[in-house]
């Protein structure tokens, strides 16, 4: 029988026996069943094409390897190359979950765009694995590029991952980075490739300068078109756009939110914070940092944790007993500490607790000035709302706050940091009615990182030694009971 022959009718019948995936020189390609294929020619070295919306393979066959209920291996040539490859058919019990096919096939584009773009190195300790005991994701591809004995951290961000936070993907780019340089002299790992979607490199470039200026990383942008990595330069792309709230604009936005609030507020408002967000022109009302109202010009909404209820003048009672219930809940001591209104939105919390007295986080600060969402847009890049303070010789001081333990934690006061210190140098915060009688020192803000103590991540020491010199960081860690008061226990 003819190769070709055979070849068909071996392919057929492995199909047709179960579940069954691709896999190249060891690399997993796609499941059969997602392919379809043909055998071209009739020679001693036929032609094999597996193609499917994702996938476009031709391998010219020279053999047939391997045949058995659990293998199919071809030995096959590739286009360009001068060494055989390996192609094999494997059995699978199981039909693989769509995530995980969907990351094997996102790894073998990046390999394929690798070997295009780095002709002259080799792609080796390619993953997609999590490793929670390094804190490495499993959201990214991660591998090393080689080239002698030099080499580079290599991380790639898939499609799905394009909008995220930069300070995400950056922060486990180096703890990639971190864990190679561990493991190897740090000459040979040169730096770090970041291979990021089309049209998302810009905002890890702003990100960039809040790292150590001796830290060596290049940007790509993915074509997914042309299968083509293109290197972005940092410096030829705009800087972040950031503006300052106005002060007054604040205020105004506030006062016109209590004059319609103040009938539906319980009297004793201790517990009570209102929050006004000016680009949706509405004001929370948060209880112990939970929110539990809206108001809007439009209309006012109520409920818990998220205020979904429209407010009208037969709901009052229903707004009394909400409070109530949270008063009952929301309090330190609990009367249960697992009921859903005391565990929601621990952060929100903190932030409230910090506000109140920022002076309990360090005694060198000033109570009068603790502001948040200072920075328009900020608050929805991420989930942690920030503080901003001063201490008594004038200088700026940013409390980044967390309560859970995450390794992004770092990266995001450093972004938060670049942005204050941009406004600082353009003298913008007093322009815009902040820190009203006080003269600003122009020194770089201090960061302070607060959580409670047993709750910063392991990877936050490694973390720090890839930041900007210039940003100062005190880490601030609070006693377990910090709901009830806070109370530091931990200053490095």
């Amino acid at each position: 029988m003819q190769l070709a022959s055979e070849l068909a009718a071996c392919i057929q019948e492995f199909a047709a026996a179960g579940p069954a995936e691709l896999r190249e020189n060891g690399a997993r390609v796609a499941p059969l069943a997602t392919l379809s294929w043909e055998v071209r020619g009739n020679s001693e070295k036929p032609l094999l094409h597996l193609w499917s919306e994702n996938h476009n393979l031709t391998r010219r066959v020279l053999a047939i390897t391997d045949r058995s209920e659990q293998r199919l291996a071809l030995a096959v040539e590739c286009f360009g190359r001068t060494k055989p490859d390996r192609l094999e058919f494997l059995r699978t019990e199981f039909e693989r979950p769509e995530r995980e096919l969907s990351r094997d096939a996102f790894a073998q584009a990046i390999r394929r765009l690798c070997e295009h773009q780095f002709p002259d190195e080799t792609l080796d300790s390619m993953s997609t694995a999590a490793d929670l005991e390094h804190s490495l994701s499993g959201n990214y591809v991660r591998g090393i590029l080689r080239r002698g004995k030099q080499a580079w951290a290599l991380i790639a961000v898939p499609q799905e991952q394009s909008g995220e936070d930069p300070a995400r993907c950056l922060t486990f780019a180096l703890l990639w980075l971190d864990r190679l340089r561990r493991n190897s002299s740090k000459k040979q790992i040169a730096g770090l490739r970041l291979l990021m979607p089309a049209d998302s490199a810009a905002p890890v470039a702003h990100l960039l300068p809040a790292l150590h200026p001796g830290l060596a990383i290049q940007l790509f942008e993915r074509d997914t078109v042309m299968e083509q990595l293109h290197r972005i330069e940092p410096s030829a792309l705009a800087n972040f756009s950031s503006w300052i709230v106005p002060a007054r604009d604040t205020q105004a936005l506030l006062d016109r939110a209590a004059r319609e609030l103040q009938m539906l507020l319980p009297a004793q408002r201790v517990a009570i914070s209102l929050h006004p967000d000016l680009a949706a022109k509405e004001v929370v009302v948060r209880f112990r940092g939970l929110a539990c109202m809206r108001w809007h010009e439009s209309g006012i909404w109520f409920g818990e944790r998220e205020p979904k209820i429209k407010w009208d003048a037969g709901k009052s009672k229903q707004v009394q007993e909400l409070f109530r219930e949270l008063e009952t809940f929301r309090h330190s001591p609990p009367s249960d500490t697992r009921h859903r209104l005391y565990r929601a939105q621990a952060e929100r919390w903190l932030e409230f607790l910090a506000r109140e007295d920022v002076t309990r986080i360090d005694s060198t600060l000033q109570q009068p000035f603790a502001y948040t969402q200072v920075l328009a847009g900020m608050a929805a890049e991420h989930g942690i709302l920030d503080i901003l303070s001063v201490n008594k010789s004038g200088r700026l001081a940013i409390l980044e706050l967390k309560t859970v333990e995450h390794p992004v934690f770092l990266l995001q006061a450093a972004k938060y940091w670049l942005r204050i210190r941009k406004h600082l140098q353009q003298g913008d915060f007093q322009r815009c009615g902040y820190f009203g009688g006080l003269t600003l020192q122009q020194k770089s803000p201090l960061v302070y990182l607060v959580a409670p103590a047993l709750h910063f991540h392991p990877a936050t020491e490694a973390l720090m030694s890839y930041l900007n010199p210039e940003i100062e960081v005190v880490r601030v860690g609070l006693a377990e009971s910090w709901r009830r008061r806070l109370t530091v226990v931990l200053r490095q």
